[in-house]
Formats: C-alpha cells, sequence, structure tokens
C-alpha cells in the first residue's frame, strides 16, 4: 500500500527493488512539482525572483519537455508530438521556459500532465523489454546509449533540482513554505 504525506504525495517506498525505488522517488518529485504549482493563477506561475528569469510555469512546460524527450524521443526514438515538433530550438533554446508566459494556467498544467501520463506507459513498456538495463533506442554523436536507469535518475535529478527552485518561487508568490 502507498503512503501518502500530507501534501497528498505518494511517499517513495523504503524497502523495494531498483526499479521500484527509482520510480517512487521519480512519483514523488512529480507529486512535488505539482503540489508547488497547485491553486496558482497565471500572475503566480509567471512570477519571478531575484535576477532568474525562471517562473513556475516555465517549469511546468519545461519539465513535460523534459519527460516526452528523454521517455519518446530518447527512449523509444519517436518524433517529436506538438508542440515540440514545430519549434525552432536553434533560434531559442529555452524555448519552453519562454513561452509558457504565452500559456493559460490550465493549459501549461494540462500539458505537464499529459506528458507525464505519455511517460508512464512508455517507461513500463521499455521496462517489460529489457530492464533498466535496456538501451534507449537514440545514441550520442560517439554511439554510446544511456540506458533506462540512467534515464530515470536523470529525470529524479532534474525534478529534484528545479523543485529546489520551485520551493523559493513559491515562497515569493505567497508564502507557501515546505521541503
Amino acid at each position: 500500500m502507498t503512503q501518502v504525506d500530507e501534501q497528498g504525495r505518494p511517499e517513495p517506498p523504503l524497502a523495494a527493488d531498483e526499479t521500484g525505488t527509482l520510480l517512487g522517488f521519480l512519483e514523488y518529485q512529480r507529486a512535488t512539482l505539482e503540489w508547488k504549482c497547485a491553486g496558482l493563477d497565471a500572475a503566480g506561475l509567471g512570477a519571478t525572483i531575484a535576477a532568474s528569469s525562471l517562473t513556475l510555469g516555465g517549469m511546468l512546460k519545461h519539465l513535460a519537455y523534459v519527460e516526452d524527450l528523454w521517455c519518446s524521443r530518447w527512449l523509444h526514438g519517436r518524433d517529436p508530438e506538438p508542440p515540440w515538433d514545430t519549434v525552432d530550438w536553434d533560434a531559442d533554446r529555452d524555448w519552453d521556459w519562454h513561452s509558457a508566459a504565452e500559456d493559460t494556467p490550465e493549459q501549461l498544467r494540462a500539458l505537464w500532465r499529459d506528458a507525464v501520463a505519455r511517460s508512464r506507459p512508455l517507461v513500463t513498456e521499455a521496462l517489460a523489454d529489457g530492464g533498466l538495463e535496456r538501451p534507449a533506442r537514440r545514441t550520442w554523436p560517439d554511439g554510446r546509449s544511456p540506458s533506462l536507469r540512467w534515464i530515470l535518475v536523470h529525470l529524479i535529478e532534474e525534478y529534484a533540482r528545479h523543485n529546489g527552485h520551485a520551493d523559493l518561487l513559491r515562497e515569493s508568490v505567497d508564502g507557501s513554505t515546505g521541503e
């Protein structure tokens, strides 16, 4: 039975195998981002602090892109889907962050939730097709390919890093604090 904390986040299992532990921590990090962005309007999702241009809305869009990039494009070798398929990344390498200001809170939340919903079965499919050692279908320029294990750890790292930013941003919006 999955334990949840006071914010409704699923606690990572204390004594699971490697796959269960990795997926547990990834789900916890995803739930942390959702908690930090919950209930905010466009102004809240667009707030910045200090000299940084980071916003919670940009974070939602960026992490939606990260989910699709690693779980669909890298892991399974699929072509980018909307909205990523028409982006000129050479013109703006931070398009996901910058363009979030044009989206409504509902669009940003839906984009992120949909990306997470697509990622879960893609990870399950890869686990069934080789486990954590399964190599990604795409390769680095030198021919090496990250494993599913590497991709999952990278996703956890990406969320954890940005959730630290989310703590500061959310506190600046309405004083809400916590992890």
